[in-house]
């Protein structure tokens, strides 16, 4: 990966050129910009030698050119630590003299420069570093990208040069397809029937699912080929010349029907190969397969050759959704997403492939156990499947042989020819990406296995690593966010947890892929994880993830040019660590102490000046000391369940900082104490400041009052606020101060008691891309404005004890997806869903309405509701027969409601169960103690369930 590492040293040179002109002498910044000329220059070989290099993994026969991506690689490493030096030098005179001295200290530092270790001399070093290696690109006959296409020849061609699994997944025996039945049936119908025009079929999925397999079997079915009057089957090269790609279709179209092709083919250009393939399937049903597609713009290059008459039909396999998005501009697409093998099936596949010459295909008990483990820990992906059930299939059938492999997987894949062919099937994703998202991708790898992880962290993580490019009119964020869906679209990252509207809100990798990406981060020195099998370490890696103590590891990371630290899994934390940590590892820009178990941050934190992103998160943490404010870099400080009260005032100094959360929930509080559960933070004057502030949640407005909150006006930038402790004559100064943040998404505003009433009425143009609200307090009437949000995806209301229903107000907004009406938020009687209402709402939740005797659901209402949570409601005494219309409804859950309300359910002899009978899962919940969200729960259908035994 030397060209992701180059790239990103290029950038880094362009912000000193950029950032710190006035502080470099005129000679060194010549000096600079001639390196980055350079590295430049020396980029567009490196794509070629990293592929080479990646072929040549675990082979002898490339070593200088792997010796030669290596250099480059430290050579990189060296300038972005020659960089960062320089940049924390600047630092620390500023923040040690003062901006009064800082000029004179500059000076100083000029001169210094030309001193044995000033900068002056490390770049004359990395000058002639660089020269060497480009001498050495020339030596080895690198060419670069344009050199490649003018002979033809790619980088592509050179991973290639393996036995490619992929050739075999074109001969795969019917006999040993599992689990793609339904799949192939569907495929075939939408070949053979549908309407009389062209259309795209595209089999998308991750690298090892079978979609090769599946568009060959459908391909070869005699119902397929008697459909049409011509065939091809097209796997497309990396990368291919649009020319040759139109030749080969045209040829295989004429050989199909035993014809002889033209004998000018070979000669004619791009044009005249369209017009003759346009030509000869002007009155032809035809389907042509394209495997193995890439690029996203490859149906721009062939569309036109491939004529809208007749029911012409293409099949397309991919493991990019934006080659499937890009079709749809001038054809009609069907998208089938290959989904991985479901338990059952990936367990008859293994068997097959394991036992297929002996115990007639079946598993002795003795090594079920084991099997079961190692057909998990394949997700269900075919590939992987069937390589290792092939391996498992020439080893005694004996339980320690089985073991011996089970734990050492990772290295079997590594090494075993029975298995590199699932990594490299999986690596060809990785080597495809552009340079920044292989950056990106790398990071899972800094993960546990099998870890989800939120996507926000994710990209705040990137933003502070500098992996995320600024783009004019979006945000960082915005951004990064664009880049994780392309990693979603490229089948590399799956989404684990979404958000109602739909949106990912956490991620992670296959487990094997994630074998590949940490094998690729530790031999690039991308990163380095100190487990029980690996606890040395190299001074080269750029990144720590720790999964054991770290007293193991205190004598190995000192001295390090790391740059970020995490931590997973410690169930100890000697305090020496924090003092070596702090003391030796001067280059941080990381520091991601999720759930660690530690109570104090060192006050020389703040010696980090380079400090991006420092995250406490889920810590014993209680204070934060003076020494923050001099980490004038940090742009995430994330506190959130840590014991943090109060932030220091010098804060205001962190004018970087986007996003500072920082909250702590204590949920064994009773729901009658909802106000109490959780507790925000004491914020001082000067926050007005923080101008790049994103997200500030949640600030305790009894500390400061109105002036704070004024000054909050200045937020302009807040895409999240979230105040607690607010009292009714905070009410105008909220609503002055939320009309000027134009970029607001998502507001929380909650009281500082059950009886103080929010005053929010004097907001006359909201921010219009609030997404999501949440009102925690009393309130004598909605707001009107409410109404008016148009984006509004979530609203929740608590404690408002409205006297009138909400409901007219809210159900013709236009992309609500969730209402939560909870704790005594209306007062009255009655609701009643009125027809037509609420067309978008998925999540319902009806939640301790004391009052509530009747609940009207007119048919027509909700028509996409999915989920549904109701009571306590005492008052409640029948089943709403309306949610019989809910024919979407697929979970519905009845909380702390009578015995005698719920036996109207039982399915045999309930009188309301015709209610509810088409509901999948229907739920009653009961709550067992005071701790807040404690609460067991019984299935409709458990004909175990005490709910039955006194029906």
């Amino acid at each position: 990966m030397a060209e992701e590492i180059v790239c990103f040293v290029i950038q880094k040179l362009i912000q000193l050129l950029i950032t710190t002109e006035a502080n470099l002498s005129r000679n060194a910044r010549t000096e600079v910009g001639f390196i980055k000329d350079e590295l430049e220059s020396i980029r567009p070989f490196l794509k070629e030698a990293d592929a080479k290099a990646a072929a040549a993994d675990g082979e002898t026969g490339n070593d200088g050119v792997k010796t030669w991506v290596n250099q480059v690689r430290e050579a990189a490493f060296y300038i972005e630590d020659v960089i960062d030096e320089y940049l924390l030098r600047i630092l620390r005179h500023h923040q040690h003299h003062g901006f009064l001295r800082f000029f004179h200290k500059i000076i100083r530092l000029a001169k210094k420069m030309r001193s044995q270790d000033g900068i002056v001399l490390k770049v004359d070093r990395i000058k002639e570093l660089v020269r060497e290696i480009k001498e050495r690109s020339e030596r080895y006959g690198f060419k670069s990208l344009d050199q490649q296409g003018q002979s033809g020849q790619s980088s592509g061609e050179t991973t290639l040069s393996w036995n490619d699994p992929r050739v075999a997944s074109l001969f795969i025996e019917e006999a040993e397809i599992v689990g793609i039945e339904s799949a192939r049936d569907e495929l075939i119908r939408l070949l053979v029937e549908g309407a009389p025009r062209r259309e795209v079929i595209s089999v998308v999925g991750m690298g090892g699912l079978g979609k090769t397999t599946l568009a060959k079997k459908v391909y070869d079915q005699k119902e397929v080929m008697a459909h049409f009057d011509c065939y091809a089957w097209i796997t497309v090269s990396q990368p291919y010349r649009v020319e040759d790609l139109l030749r080969t279709v045209i040829k295989k179209l004429y050989s199909s029907r035993k014809e002889r092709f033209p004998e000018e083919i070979d000669t004619m250009d791009e044009e005249s190969l369209i017009s003759t393939s346009r030509e000869y399937l002007q009155q032809k049903g035809y389907v042509v397969v394209f495997d193995d597609v890439w690029k996203v713009d490859f149906w721009g290059a062939i569309e036109h050759a491939l004529p809208d008459n007749k029911g012409g039909r293409i099949i397309i396999t991919t493991r990019i959704q934006d080659v499937a998005n890009f079709c749809k501009r001038s054809c009609f697409v069907h998208v089938h997403h290959l989904q991985h093998l479901p338990r059952d099936k990936a367990w008859e596949l293994f068997c097959r492939k394991a036992f297929q010459f002996e115990l007639e295909g079946n598993c002795p008990e003795e090594l079920e156990e084991l099997s079961l483990n190692i057909v998990k820990r394949c997700e269900g992906l075919p590939l992987a499947i069937v390589s290792i059930g092939g391996l498992l299939s020439t080893k005694a059938k004996v339980v320690s042989e089985w073991q011996k492999l089970y734990n050492s997987l990772s290295s079997e894949l590594e090494r075993n020819p029975h298995l590199t062919s699932v990594t490299r099937i999986l690596s060809l994703s990785y080597h495809h990406l552009p340079y920044y998202l292989k950056l990106c991708v790398l990071y899972f790898g800094i993960f546990p296995e099998d870890y989800s992880v939120s996507c926000i962290r994710l990209v705040r993580l990137w933003i502070a690593e500098g992996f995320v490019k600024p783009k004019r009119g979006k945000t960082l964020e915005e951004v990064g966010e664009e880049y994780l869906m392309e990693l979603i679209h490229r089948s590399l990252v799956q989404v684990s947890e979404v958000f109602t509207d739909g949106k990912a809100r956490a991620c992670r990798v296959h487990d094997l892929l994630h074998e590949v990406l940490r094998k690729t981060g530790v031999d690039s020195s991308f990163c380095h994880v100190l487990s029980k099998d690996e606890s040395t370490f190299k001074p080269t890696n750029r990144r720590l993830s720790m999964d054991i103590s770290p007293s193991e590891a205190l004598g190995s990371i000192t001295q390090s040019h790391i740059r970020s630290v995490f931590t997973f899994n410690l169930e100890e934390w000697p305090e020496s660590f924090l003092d070596t940590l702090s003391g030796n590892i001067k280059l941080l820009k990381v520091l991601d102490f999720m759930d660690a178990p530690i109570n104090r941050l060192p006050k020389y934190v703040g010696d980090l000046y380079l400090l991006t992103y420092l995250s406490l998160r889920n810590t014993k943490v209680k204070l934060l000391p003076d020494s923050i404010g001099n980490l004038l870099n940090l742009e995430t400080l994330d506190l959130k369940q840590s014991l943090v009260y109060e932030i220091p005032a010098k804060i205001s100094k962190l004018v970087k900082l986007r996003h500072l959360l920082a909250y702590h929930g204590d949920y064994n509080y009773d729901v009658g104490l909802f106000l109490n559960m959780e507790k925000g933070v004491k914020i001082h004057e000067g926050i007005g400041c923080l101008q790049a502030l994103q997200k500030l949640c949640y600030v305790e407005a009894n500390h400061g009052g109105i002036r704070l909150i004024k000054e909050l006006g200045k937020l302009r930038q807040l895409r999240k606020l979230g105040l607690k402790n607010l009292k009714s004559e905070d009410g105008r100064a909220v609503c002055a101060s939320v009309e000027k943040m134009n970029h607001l998404e998502s507001l929380i505003l909650s009281a500082v008691n059950e009886h103080e009433v929010l005053d929010l009425e004097s907001i006359s143009t909201p921010p219009q891309f609030i997404r999501a609200l949440r009102l925690i307090g009393c309130l004598e009437q909605l707001p009107g404005w409410i109404s008016n949000l148009q984006h509004l995806v979530r609203i929740t209301i608590l404690w408002s004890r409205l006297r009138d229903s909400p409901l007219k107000a809210l159900q013709n907004l236009p992309n609500l997806l969730e209402l939560v009406l909870a704790i005594n938020a209306y007062d009255g009687v009655q609701l009643h869903f009125e027809e037509g209402g609420f067309q978008k709402l998925r999540v319902l939740g009806l939640r301790e309405m004391e009052g509530l005797n009747s609940l009207i659901i007119d048919d027509g209402v909700m028509p996409l509701l999915q989920e549904f949570h109701v009571g306590p409601s005492p008052q409640l005494k029948e089943v709403p027969s309306g949610i019989h219309h809910l024919r979407n409804l697929t979970y519905l859950n009845f909380c702390d409601m009578p015995k005698e309300f719920t036996r109207q359910m039982d399915p045999k002899n309930g009188q309301h169960y015709w209610i509810v009978e088409h509901i999948k899962n229907v739920c009653f919940s009961y709550k067992v103690g005071p701790r807040w969200g404690a609460y067991e729960s019984h299935a409709l259908r458990d004909a175990s369930s005490s709910l039955w035994s006194n029906a």
